[in-house]
């Protein structure tokens, strides 16, 4: 017997969005399945960033819904979503604990999460140090600490490698593959396809506000070089890239 499909973690279903009737997103649908790295590829302005918005209910789609685990968005299903978009954003003069502990204490967390979720992304030595002194990329870090606050059962990242060495990104992705194989879910947006070729099990790539292509990496490219992962890409986002 053929094992059940899952529900899928997050269903986007006919999103559509536009400011001063200039249209961002067109009749958006795909779905992430739980347990998978998926990755959001576009170019500036293709809407990667309206969609996340969406999806974390600080925008209003036009028209269409979200899903999370098959729920309408919902302020309780919005708790079960660790996210990080829009870069970092901190209170400088507070250590990077206590910059955790205003968001343990938002959330109903025991303070103690904060040092787990430090020790996590490798920031346990430097809890005490105040933000402002942090390096680009350690607030890519910490923002990282914040996101996975409360071990939320989808992760939502927007360009989580900015600002980290390759060293980090190897963890990062060390990290996140973990995240999904233990049930998790995680959704990435990223400039970076070859990370992305590395770490996600499947993608979908907007371009001009539609989705041009929403499945497995290896269906996108069998082989799975970055290569082709840049020619297939280029192809979509291309003013006569076809929908696949």
């Amino acid at each position: 017997m053929s094992s059940p499909i899952p529900t899928p973690a997050i269903t986007f279903t006919h999103i559509s969005k536009q400011f001063s009737k200039n249209p961002v997103l067109k009749d958006i649908n795909f779905h992430i399945t739980p347990g998978r790295v998926h990755a959001l590829l576009g170019r500036n302005g293709a809407g990667k960033s309206t969609l996340l918005s969406i999806l974390l209910g600080l925008l209003s789609a036009d028209s269409g819904s979200v899903t999370i685990h098959g729920e309408e968005l919902s302020r309780e299903k919005l708790r079960t979503i660790g996210a990080s978009i829009n870069g970092p954003a901190f209170y400088g003069h507070l250590s990077a604990r206590n910059n955790l502990r205003v968001h343990t204490s938002l959330l109903g967390l025991d303070p103690s999460e904060a040092d787990r979720a430090l020790e996590t992304v490798g920031l346990g030595s430097v809890g005490k140090k105040k933000a402002a002194a942090f390096s680009t990329g350690m607030k890519a870090r910490l923002a990282l600490a914040q996101a996975i606050l409360g071990d939320p059962e989808i992760l939502v990242l927007d360009e989580p490698q900015n600002g980290l060495d390759p060293q980090a990104i190897a963890q990062l992705r060390e990290l996140l593959r973990a995240w999904a194989a233990s049930g998790g879910t995680v959704l990435v947006s990223s400039h970076q396809l070859g990370e992305v070729a590395h770490l996600a099990d499947d993608v979908t790539v907007l371009a001009d506000g539609k989705v041009m292509y929403s499945g497995t990496l290896h269906g996108l490219v069998p082989e799975g070089n970055l290569r082709d992962l840049e020619a297939e890409f280029f192809r979509l986002t291309s003013s006569g890239g076809q929908n696949v």
